[in-house]
């Protein structure tokens, strides 16, 4: 080889050398980003993994906010969120991927109450403690979960029963036909038909507020539940059921709805069967929740009354885990307080509210 091919050579030698030192400079800066990433995570913050079930309702909307405006980091949580879009696969999947990430502290609004064993175990097993939110799970193994917080759904059933003991009485039809004689029928005019749409089924407020209003109108011979059928908390689906409940029955006195989309699509229905709803309507209707379009909608005179189901369940949360992190022992069962709105104060008692 001459000198001029070893010159040649030895240039293109050093050059695969600088290519090679400039190739491996972006690969340290980028180890470098993510060192620095991981160095940025505050050790100080309680990690918490959110399982919310859906997003199905204004309610849901309103719970949602509520819980993450309260685990925020200036009240030293980190929140993880996850939306289960009302599927209980969703749920699980979500949970275990927390259990991945190894958080501190899981929270879950389950979407039904059976089949969270399993999961649940896992979790406990991993040590991290569970809190459950506005809807309950069933379980022999109390021990699956350290707290629940929310409102009182046999409670709320209940209460509708009893504003519609009260204004059926008002209305001077309340156990008109009582008889002596209990083998005699009662007069096809005096029974008060009843139709009930139901919410998801198998969940805590369906479970809840069907039993809660069943046995208060097991009190009441009159009292003809005619249909209960479920509209799955949603406007679209609570609207579609009403629309083959009126033409399944052609003299609904009483519609109950379970929450207030689904009232709004059962509203929407009616008024399309040429009825009405609500103050002197063809049907009076007793909805539960309480979000603000519920106000608009008394206010209109469409809905008589509403039972309130309190989504403001963030700060209970919080303070329960809280209270676990000093070492503190935590409620089992913590509710938070619902009301009772009519149409006639709607106005005036939905000033201040935030939801």
């Amino acid at each position: 080889m001459n000198k001029k091919n070893r010159i040649i050579l030895l240039i293109i030698f050093i050059g695969l050398i600088a290519l090679s030192s400039c190739s491996l400079k972006p690969l340290k800066n980028l180890q470098n980003i993510e060192s620095e990433n991981t160095d940025d995570v505050d050790s100080d913050l309680i990690i918490i993994g959110f399982s919310q079930l859906g997003s199905e309702s204004d309610w849901r909307s309103a719970n949602t906010k509520s819980i993450q405006n309260s685990l925020i980091n200036d009240n030293g949580f980190s929140l993880i969120f996850a939306n289960g879009r009302q599927k209980q696969e969703n749920q699980i999947k979500d949970v275990r991927s927390f259990i991945f990430q190894e958080v501190d502290y899981i929270v879950i609004a389950p979407v039904t109450e059976t089949g969270w064993d399993t999961v649940l175990t896992e979790a406990r097993d991993a040590k991290i403690p569970v809190v459950l939110v506005d809807r309950m799970i069933d379980t022999k193994d109390e021990s699956l979960y350290v707290a629940w917080v929310g409102t009182d759904k046999y409670e709320e059933g209940a209460k509708a029963g009893l504003w519609l003991e009260e204004y059926l009485e008002n209305q001077g039809t309340l156990d008109t036909v009582l008889q002596e004689d209990k083998s005699l029928p009662l007069e096809e005019d005096s029974l008060i038909n009843i139709v009930v749409l139901e919410g998801t089924i198998d969940s805590t407020a369906q479970i809840g507020r069907s039993q809660g209003f069943e046995d208060i109108a097991e009190h009441h011979e009159n009292w003809n539940i005619v249909a209960q059928e479920s509209g799955d908390f949603t406007k679209a689906k609570g609207k579609e059921v009403m629309i083959k409940l009126l033409q399944e029955h052609d003299d609904i006195d009483v519609l109950v709805s379970q929450n207030d989309d689904m009232t709004f699509g059962a509203i929407e229905a009616i008024h399309e069967a040429g009825l009405t709803c609500g103050v002197n309507g063809d049907i009076t209707i007793i909805s539960f929740d309480a979000v603000s379009k519920a106000f608009d909608m008394m206010e209109a005179g469409f809905i008589n009354v509403v039972i309130e189901c309190n989504p403001l369940q963030g700060p209970p949360i919080a303070e329960i885990i809280a209270r676990l992190e000093r070492g503190e022992e935590a409620p089992k069962i913590s509710y938070v307080e619902g009301q009772v709105f009519e149409a006639q104060n709607a106005s005036t008692e939905r000033i201040g509210r935030i939801y």
